[in-house]
């Protein structure tokens, strides 16, 4: 057979978009062009590589097993032809980070990236760790930041720095006003107030705390920081979170830090990246400029 690198183009858009009109704009063509080009393919190779689901086509075994190998000869390709331009330094990069990394760490690292590469086009997608561990392994993006921990093998966890979390509350709280130390037990009856299951943050205050409060009073679960600190500095419960959101309201006497010493709260984050994906020389560039920065 002969196989295009238009039918392969046409297939990993397919794969990453689910559907074939979503694809065809993504590579550029008109829907039935890019049917036909997946026609082709799956004709030259004696079978389909797609379950059609109504109008949703969804990889099968073999789909799934040719799906970075596609990925790797496009990459590349791609590459090949930077160097054949002269454009050695053109990059191109679809980025994801969990919501505390992309608030408070990525909005100056990749305005720092993009100083040094100033023609690179970067793209953030942004969700909890589960979100992004998802869109990695199905090659949505090419690198993800995140707060939790992956246990998927085909992808790879590389430590890039830690962060910590603390528990805190508002100055007027009952917990904040006592003058002794505090133990785990003065936290037996509280209201937390936490990120959703699924989020780095909530991975941690459940093995650090919640193994030690199994009554604990779980008031209400939301999505975003920027919230939980608003309801917590009303005076409503209290709430375990990245240090690095706290900073603000903590400036300004809105909230305080409980000094928890019993509970183990620093986390690692991770460069999540697909052992399968062709890392090229801007993904190269861009993780070794995150490694470079200092904590």
């Amino acid at each position: 057979m002969r196989m295009t690198l238009r039918q392969l183009a046409v297939f990993v858009a397919v794969a990453q978009e689910g559907t074939v009109t979503k694809a065809s704009d993504a590579v550029k063509l008109t829907q039935s062009a890019a049917s036909m080009a997946l026609a082709d393919l799956e004709d030259g190779l004696g079978a389909p590589l797609f379950d059609r689901l109504g109008k949703r086509l969804q990889l099968n075994d073999l789909g799934r097993f040719l799906l970075p190998q596609a990925l790797e000869i496009l990459g590349r390709c791609e590459a090949f032809e930077q160097v054949a331009k002269g454009e050695l330094q053109s990059i191109d990069l679809r980025l994801g980070a969990t919501l505390t990394i992309s608030d408070y760490l990525m909005p100056d690292l990749m305005a720092g990236f993009l100083q040094l590469q100033p023609q690179a086009h970067l793209q953030l997608q942004v969700g909890n760790t589960r979100q992004m561990i998802e869109a990695v392994n199905q090659f949505q993006l090419d690198l993800a930041l995140i707060e939790g921990s992956c246990h998927i093998p085909q992808l790879q966890s590389i430590h890039w720095r830690d962060d910590e979390l603390a528990v805190c509350c508002a100055p007027s709280h009952p917990l904040a006003k006592l003058n002794r130390p505090l133990t785990p037990q003065d936290f037996a009856d509280v209201e937390w107030i936490l990120r959703e299951e699924g989020s780095g943050t909530r991975e941690v205050f459940d093995t650090a705390i919640l193994n030690h409060l199994e009554d604990a009073n779980i008031r209400l679960t939301l999505g975003h920081n920027e919230a939980i600190l608003k309801i917590i500095s009303g005076g409503l419960g209290i709430s375990c979170i990245s240090k690095l959101a706290l900073l603000p309201m903590l400036n300004s006497g809105q909230l305080v830090i409980l000094d928890t010493p019993f509970w183990e709260l620093k986390r690692p984050l991770y460069m999540l990246v697909h052992r399968q994906k062709y890392q090229g020389p801007g993904l190269k560039a861009f993780m070794r400029f995150c490694d470079e920065q200092p904590d």
